[in-house]
């Protein structure tokens, strides 16, 4: 099994002043990321990866800390990523691996896997704070996955 987490929420690209690559969680991302990562935590994590972008990391942060792994920076995870990449780094990771990443990657990985045949859970889905529990062939291909959704957070 691996998980693949979109951040959590940050804001409107409009609203932030500062390069994109740079916008931070808001307060709601902040507790989702937290509550995410008590999830995740008992799970057997064995690896942490994430985009540079500071809302990816800063979704696995909490995450780090209660497994005391530390946060492997993949490029494939990046906004923007050849979806080819993110398969070929997703096909190749440890049982256990965290991988976060952004909407646009994950909708063209699911999207390539389910074309590949995976049977996904419910469909395309992948709202900030959601993580997709992913099982692998042995020989790394997507074969299902079960969507969790983000957890509810009253702010």
């Amino acid at each position: 099994m691996i998980y693949l987490l979109r951040h959590a929420h940050a804001g409107t690209r409009a609203a932030w002043p500062g390069p994109d690559d740079e916008r931070p969680l808001t307060d709601l991302g902040r507790s989702e990321a937290a509550a995410v990562a008590d999830r995740l935590a008992a799970r057997g994590i064995t690896r942490i990866l994430s985009s540079a972008y500071v809302r990816c990391l800063q979704s696995v942060e909490r995450l780090s800390e209660l497994t005391g792994l530390p946060v492997e920076i993949e490029s494939a995870l990046k906004e923007g990523a050849d979806p080819a990449l993110t398969a070929a780094l997703l096909a190749g990771t440890d049982p256990g691996t965290v991988a976060c990443s952004h909407g646009d990657v994950i909708s063209a990985f699911l999207g390539r896997a389910a074309a590949e045949g995976a049977d996904l859970e419910g469909g395309l889905r992948f709202r900030k704070a959601s993580v997709w529990h992913l099982e692998r062939s042995p020989t790394g291909r997507i074969v299902s996955g079960r969507y969790d959704p983000p957890p509810i957070i009253e702010i």
